[in-house]
């Protein structure tokens, strides 16, 4: 919040602005940067905790209508003591010189670890492992002069192995047999280097949809026999990856997780350090996809037991698996709302504490909560029940954290709550906006209407502009992002918003929606995006606005315009290709505007594996023939995330079905699009394509 204080100042003089359309060659926004900010009205914007080391004491800096203060809190009690300087707060830490030491100078006291040693010798301490001409080594390091003795003969260049792991018994020794690959390389001409005149090529590793991949099949050697246990790998081909996740305590064997080609099914393999046997602890399916960045797992008791996230249901939620035969003990979630993120097992009190939202039927399925629940499925707690958005610090130990709950529509309340109940030890701070409203600055709106079947709530926010006149007409811009991978909408208040701000405040109403194909609801609501990329939500969407219309009819749906970066880029376009009846302008920026063309992970991952003609009609350069309405096409040439031939792709098919469109190619910049420059280009567009559109 403190620098958004600083960056408010960069859009509002944009209240005093006469809203006319730029008639010369410079923007209509100078001065932008130079107007005095009205955000210094927002007073207590919320505690951003500064936890003491291992200790029950935190501080944290307020802004108040006095000025700045600084607070030191005892979080056993919730007692707080102000001054006036952080160099004031040290001083109520006399006694206690280690702590005030981490007041005065942050992180003096913390050190660096070092990674893992991993230089191939066993628990024991009576081998070294090590790899030679793509092969498994042994040599005993307790005998003089001893002999290497190879564990394995079939490795080669570009097929050998890697990654030794020593059991912790020290008799069994495993490793990954890497098939390896070239890996695709895209090229990025920097046109105008700092360094020197001529252009410089560069080139960077970059896989696409369909492009062959290495491939790691776990094995296993039994280092007193001298000799490699054979694994019938089979299974485990075609595969987006495998890796070793370790071996149990007692060497019983050790675990792998499998991801395979496609993302439809994951699977965890044990392997038997006896025999070498593999079976799956567990193996997730799924017709669409697996949302595997989302996985969580946690081995209790050295894998007796493994708790596990699954969308096995229809919801994401936690499964107790046995770890001896992989069979589902119990679901310790159940219900329409989906665990988020776990935060913390208690294995010895046999608690999951995590965040979870959808859990209130009556609020924003998207807010929130911290809870907790017994392995069992008993005891489920809502451990921060306020309906809002709810963000936490905690004490070292857990035993206190502070919650910082809002939305929206509702400045931050922070308080001190007891973390094992959530009993509010104590209020530390209301934020206080009233100066702000009185200056005309309006409050977003949380918004819900229902989705393309009728029966699904899609939620949202409303920007309006200050001091606005419901008796007016105003222009809708939505922002989008429609990545299958998160949802988008901020759940927090803000009273600024870097690109959304300065658009309303030019005359325009902006919303921000999560539709269908977006992540963090129910697994059908996800599955809308399953190779249907080109959807981006936007039956729900468009649904969304006229209902808000309908409500609010100083909004105009006869001039609705969309922007987004990226993969918003991609759906920006999409608007004016396959929904062009409502959306009549669209600025796209560093767009991926055909999956094939885009990084793998993130297009297999929903547009499927292996490529097939979904990913055509999803495409924006071969539906570019459809555009109708105002387009700009804005990119980097040295775009390392999306390959900037995407976007000069889509304005080959562009000219070529002969369609009027803007673009802006910049020179020597990347993905990172934000920069004063083409957002002011952004802000124009619109205001002559919408705005001051006759």
């Amino acid at each position: 919040m403190y620098r958004q204080l600083k960056i408010y100042k960069f859009c509002w003089m944009l209240l005093l602005l006469p809203m006319t359309a730029n008639a010369g060659n410079t923007f209509p926004f100078t001065g932008l940067d130079t107007l005095n900010t009205r955000l210094d009205k927002v007073y207590s914007p919320g505690v951003k905790p500064q936890w003491l080391g291992e200790s029950s004491l935190f501080w944290y800096r307020n802004y108040e209508k006095e000025g700045t203060f600084f607070y030191l809190v005892d979080a056993a009690d919730g007692t707080k003591r102000k001054a006036d300087t952080k160099e004031g707060l040290a001083d109520f830490l006399k006694d206690r010189p280690e702590l005030a030491r981490m007041i005065e100078s942050p992180g003096a006291t913390s050190t660096q670890r070092s990674g893992e040693q991993n230089d191939g010798i066993s628990p024991d301490g009576k081998w070294k492992a090590f790899i030679r001409n793509h092969n498994v080594y042994v040599v005993r390091t307790d005998q003089k002069d001893a002999q290497p003795t190879a564990l394995s003969l079939d490795g080669a260049p570009g097929f050998g192995y890697r990654q030794l792991h020593w059991s912790p018994d020290s008799r069994k020794l495993a490793a990954m047999k890497v098939r390896e690959v070239e890996e695709r390389r895209i090229p990025l001409l920097e046109s105008a280097p700092e360094s020197q005149l001529q252009p410089i090529l560069h080139w960077r590793n970059y896989a696409k949809p369909g492009d062959v991949l290495p491939v790691s099949l776990p094995a296993l050697f039994d280092v007193e026999q001298k000799k490699q246990i054979q694994l019938d790998t089979r299974p485990y081909e075609p595969q987006y990856s495998l890796f070793f996740t370790g071996w149990r305590e007692d060497s019983r064997s050790y675990t792998f997780e499998f991801n395979q080609r496609g993302h439809q099914r994951y699977v965890i393999g044990e392997v038997k350090a006896d025999d070498g046997t593999i079976r799956a602890l567990v193996d997730e399916q799924s017709p669409t996809f697996i949302d595997y960045t989302r996985n969580f797992r946690y081995d209790v008791a050295d894998g007796k037991e493994i708790i596990w996230l699954s969308e096995r249901d229809g919801w994401k939620h936690l499964y107790l698996i046995d770890g001896t035969d992989g069979t589902v003990k119990n679901c310790m979630t159940k219900g329409e709302w989906v665990v988020r993120q776990v935060l913390h097992v208690d294995e010895a009190g046999r608690q999951v504490f995590f965040m979870a939202s959808g859990i209130h039927r009556k609020e924003d399925p998207y807010n929130l909560h911290y809870c907790k629940v017994n392995f069992d499925g008993t005891g489920f707690t809502d451990l921060t029940p306020e309906n809002a958005n709810h963000v936490l610090s905690f004490s070292a130990d857990r035993s206190r954290f502070v919650d910082v709950y809002s939305r929206p529509d509702m400045p931050p309340v922070s308080v001190l709550r007891n973390g094992e109940n959530g009993e509010v030890i104590t209020t530390l701070e209301r934020c206080d906006i009233s100066g702000l409203l009185a200056t005309g600055w309006v409050q977003p709106e949380v918004f819900r209407a229902k989705g393309r079947d009728g029966k699904t709530d899609i939620w949202g926010t409303i920007f309006r502009p200050a001091n606005y006149d419901p008796e007016k007409s105003y222009p809708i811009i939505e922002d989008i992002y429609a990545g299958p991978h998160d949802s988008f909408v901020n759940k927090n208040f803000s009273a600024f918003d870097y690109y959304i701000t300065p658009l309303v405040e030019l005359g325009f109403i902006v919303v921000k929606i999560d539709g269908m194909g977006t992540n963090n609801r129910s697994k059908a609501f996800h599955d809308v995006c399953w190779k249907n990329l080109r959807d981006s939500g936007y039956p729900d969407r468009i649904r969304w606005i006229k209902a808000a219309a309908k409500k609010y009819p100083y909004m105009d749906t006869t001039r609705v315009g969309v922007y987004g970066w990226s993969a918003g880029g991609q759906s920006a376009m999409a608007a004016l290709l396959f929904f062009n009846d409502f959306y009549k302008a669209a600025v796209s920026l560093c767009g991926c505007h055909d999956n094939r063309m885009d990084k793998i992970w993130w297009n297999e991952q929903w547009m499927g594996y292996p490529v097939d003609e979904s990913y055509s009609r999803s495409s924006n350069v071969d539906n570019a023939h459809l555009l109708k309405g105002d387009l700009f096409l804005i990119n980097g040439e040295l775009d390392d995330n999306v390959d900037p031939a995407s976007t000069l792709q889509v304005v080959k098919a562009l000219m070529k079905a002969d369609k009027k469109f803007e673009q802006l190619y910049l020179p020597g910049r990347n993905h990172n699009l934000g920069q004063r420059f083409e957002v002011y280009r952004m802000y124009d567009f619109f205001v002559r394509k919408l705005r001051d559109k006759k």
